[in-house]
């Protein structure tokens, strides 16, 4: 059966309001969500573990007799490390190999040990920076089971020097997933509780009896998870309210159109409100790709979610040319964004606005998701305007550095006095005169 998906032309005259009728998304706050999590953060941070055993045993089916139950120690993590398949255990060290090696250098890049430089009169100024004391990072459990999502969020964290990494993962029914729990173990995670929702969020966000505070916390979960991450931020950090996936594809009409077809279904396939877009010179291309999505979809495992999400939030946009569809990319400011072309750094260079960007045909964002290296914790919903991909830097924090000489002190004094008399604050101005010879 045909996939009907929005075909877009940037000639006409109301493109621009078609379009942005396709990037059209809020998160729409659903006020019983948020009245739900509300209740659950009060009642964790009022009872503790008593609340976080009640909300778990209830939501995940479990009978639990304590917190502590639900923690699963090193041993078990080494243990599903030890009982992957050869080749899977391969393939996951290997991923968390380049994760953590891109992280290094991106730690080196960083300058993790800040800077200091001294003035003329003696007065030393510079920055240092610090790794935070504990983080949390929250995995999905239950039907989705997100190994890369422990690799993503708990490496960049160790790299950047955190003590102690405290995961999250709900096990409704009280079934493990053996792939993520080898995952912590490969990363570093210190410790794991199975336990989500926000009940988990509130719990590393006050601490309880068992579970310790965190300082941040970390990771993709669902409405209830989002809606608690922001009640909580400001107690505790927090990475982003990730929005629905995304992936927008420049193809110059040389890269074979099933490829493409494909690299579209890869992000449709998350959910119903995931976003595939392409942009594309060559009428002729476009219809090749839309062939290639007619006849591939059906033999998908989740062609039904990939159908609805391409109907409803998919695209493929006929652009002027090459120059054009750099344009539109910087104002859509994708998640990714593939661009499959004979010279792509040529079209990178003009790309001001992305999470991530995979350049010529050989990049799949998939290899993004897993094992490529680069963070794939990425800014959504147009975020990425102002926003980063995760990363050793958010896990960092700065200091400033003042060691003010006895003579800077005679300048910065008198300037200082001055400007506090002028704003009324006679403290800050006699504080910095008695400096003064």
């Amino acid at each position: 059966m045909p996939v009907s998906i929005r075909q877009l032309d940037s000639t006409a005259p109301d493109f621009r309001a078609r379009l942005s009728a396709v990037l059209a998304f809020e998160a729409s706050e659903d006020e019983a969500i948020d009245r739900a999590a509300a209740q659950i953060l009060a009642d964790v941070k009022a009872r503790g573990d008593a609340a976080v055993l009640d909300c778990t045993n209830r939501f995940d089916r479990l009978s639990a007799p304590s917190v502590a139950a639900l923690e699963i120690g090193k041993d078990a993590l080494r243990a599903a490390l030890n009982s992957l398949a050869p080749a899977r255990r391969a393939a996951l060290q290997t991923a968390a190999d380049r994760v953590r090696a891109y992280h290094e250098r991106q730690k080196q890049e960083c300058g993790s040990d800040g800077f200091r430089y001294t003035e003329a009169d003696g007065t030393v100024l510079g920055q240092k920076v610090t790794p935070l004391d504990r983080v949390g990072i929250y995995v999905p459990g239950g039907k989705a089971a997100y190994p890369s999502s422990v690799l993503m969020n708990a490496i960049p964290a160790k790299v950047a020097g955190v003590q102690e990494v405290i995961m999250v993962v709900p096990t409704p029914d009280g079934v493990k997933n053996e792939l993520v729990l080898a995952a912590a173990a490969i990363a570093g995670v210190d410790r794991v509780f199975t336990i989500g929702g926000a009940q988990a969020i509130g719990a590393l966000a006050y601490g309880t009896a068992t579970i310790p505070q965190v300082d941040k916390i970390v990771g993709p979960g669902n409405a209830y998870v989002a809606a608690a991450k922001r009640r909580v931020f400001g107690i505790v950090g927090i990475d982003m309210i990730a929005g629905p996936s995304e992936i927008l594809v420049i193809c110059d009409g040389t890269t074979d159109p099933d490829w493409i077809a494909m690299d579209l279904f890869s992000q449709a396939e998350h959910d119903e409100l995931a976003q595939s877009i392409l942009l594309c010179p060559d009428a002729d291309y476009i219809a090749k790709v839309q062939a290639s999505v007619d006849r591939q979809l059906d033999a998908m495992p989740r062609h039904e979610v990939i159908r609805t999400s391409l109907a409803n939030r998919g695209a493929m946009v006929k652009v002027r040319d090459m120059d054009e569809a750099c344009e539109i990319a910087n104002h859509i400011a994708a998640e990714h964004l593939e661009i499959s072309a004979a010279e792509p750094q040529r079209w990178a260079d003009k790309i001001r606005h992305a999470g991530a960007m995979f350049l010529g045909r050989f990049s799949s964002e998939a290899l993004g998701d897993y094992c490529a290296g680069p963070n794939h914790v990425l800014p959504t919903s147009r975020t990425a305007r102002f926003s980063s991909p995760l990363g050793v830097y958010d896990f960092q924090k700065r200091s400033s550095i003042i060691e003010v000489s006895e003579a800077g002190a005679q300048t910065l004094g008198k300037v200082a006095a001055e400007l506090a008399y002028g704003e009324g604050l006679q403290a800050h101005a006699m504080s910095a005169e008695y400096r003064l010879k």
